[in-house]
């Protein structure tokens, strides 16, 4: 049935590979391009013998030119962008010039915070829309039109949160709520890995996550709140009681523009005191700036030497034990009356590991790439322009979900956060 370009070969990547192997009836054809292209060869290896025909090459995702002659060399039905977020604009810009739907798992962000045009549209937004984050859906919604008259279609961030939390949301809106009123989406990890410190993704993309201002939608305007300063405790099926904390989150800004009159829109993540303590040690120091310094005559950027220091988040998979349960807690009426309701998933770093040789973290973001791309190449989600998941009918979505590996569960009397 289709044909897709995948670009990356890391955690996520890989898991969104196996499982369009498994799909093979959608995925009769892949191309993994990476830059480094031995890890792409290593995994067509480990993946030969299904029925997915799978090639590979080698691609600087930074480079327009190159992803452009790969995309007119291969001729895919959709590019599947599964590298880094910075470099989600090169592979937009490319896809419109060869005509080729896109998707990927997270909302653009510069990787040089001190670039002059960058940086006067991020201060002129921080003012005027009050949060400080340095990822944002802006610079990728501004390519609405561009997509809409070329007559193809951008499906951004199709992991789990952002992506599958925002299938939650549009599905409790269709099934379950006349109105919705507030969202509060809970992403707790009760793994363990047995290191001191260790991060389930991209170090890089982490930490700068985690260790900036969180933030909150509330009655209409963004309300920011210094990192860490908001915690609850919440009780997690399958897991049990967590500490958890208040973050900046993309997908709030999507569902602030899409769920209409929602009143606030909350994110929590849950982390052990050792990371916390660790982290905080770290950006005290000064290891986790973006800010190139000068080590010897040579130029190195902190946070991507400790990233080189750290374990390798796609070898945390064998060491990994216990569960993740993210999901999303709603308020609302329906039918003139109160209601509350919980949507969420438990993953098992364990089950996971033993499916496709990862932890559930990439697990879960790597299931709905391969869920969204099935989307496009089908058909089912097929409009020109660029959208976020809760834009689309989201039932064939969480089908899919139910099917490819992460069921979902539903409970109509959740505890709510205060």
């Amino acid at each position: 049935m289709g044909r897709a370009l995948i670009i990356g070969c890391g955690g996520v990547a890989s898991v969104a590979i196996h499982k369009c192997c498994q799909n093979s009836e959608v995925f009769e054809e892949i191309m993994i391009a990476s830059r480094t292209k031995s890890k792409c060869d290593a995994l067509k290896e480990k993946l030969s013998g299904g029925k997915t025909k799978i090639e590979t090459a080698q691609v600087d995702a930074d480079n327009k030119d190159e992803v452009v002659a790969l995309i007119k060399s291969y001729k895919p039905d959709l590019v599947m962008n599964i590298a880094l977020p910075y470099q989600d604009l090169t592979i937009m810009d490319a896809c419109l010039e060869c005509g080729v739907n896109y998707m990927d798992t997270a909302n653009y962000e510069p990787e040089d915070i001190e670039e002059p045009q960058w940086r006067a549209a991020y201060e002129k937004r921080c003012k005027e829309e009050g949060f400080s984050a340095y990822f944002d859906y802006s610079w990728q919604w501004a390519y609405k039109k561009k997509f809409e008259d070329a007559g193809i279609t951008a499906l951004l961030g199709s992991g789990f949160d952002p992506g599958v939390t925002q299938a939650y949301c549009a599905y409790a809106l269709k099934h379950e709520f006349d109105e919705i009123d507030t969202i509060d989406i809970l992403d707790c990890n009760g793994g363990d890995h047995g290191y001191a410190f260790a991060t389930n993704f991209n170090p890089e993309i982490n930490l700068r996550e985690v260790s900036a201002p969180g933030s909150y939608w509330e009655n209409g305007h963004w309300v920011e709140i210094p990192a860490m300063s908001i915690k609850r405790e919440y009780d997690f099926a399958e897991v049990g009681h967590k500490d958890m904390y208040l973050l900046h989150h993309e997908e709030i800004e999507s569902l602030a523009k899409n769920i209409p009159g929602v009143k606030r829109i909350r994110f929590f993540m849950t982390f052990g005191q050792s990371y916390l303590d660790h982290m905080r040690c770290l950006e005290d120091v000064g290891m986790l700036s973006t800010t190139p310094i000068n080590y010897e005559g040579k130029e190195i950027v902190p946070i991507q030497f400790l990233k080189a220091l750290l374990p390798d988040p796609a070898s945390l998979g064998p060491r990994t034990k216990g569960k993740t349960n993210i999901g999303c807690i709603f308020t609302g009426k329906k039918d003139g009356k109160e209601k509350k309701y919980y949507l969420f998933n438990v993953c098992d770093h364990q089950e996971c590991y033993k499916e496709v040789g990862s932890q559930a973290i990439s697990y879960t973001t790597g299931v709905p790439a391969m869920v969204g791309a099935m989307m496009l190449l089908t058909g089912k989600w097929n409009k020109p322009g660029v959208y976020t998941v809760e834009e689309f009918d989201p039932d064939p979505y969480m089908e899919a979900l139910n099917k490819w590996g992460l069921p979902w569960q539903e409970s109509y009397e959740p505890v709510l956060v205060d």
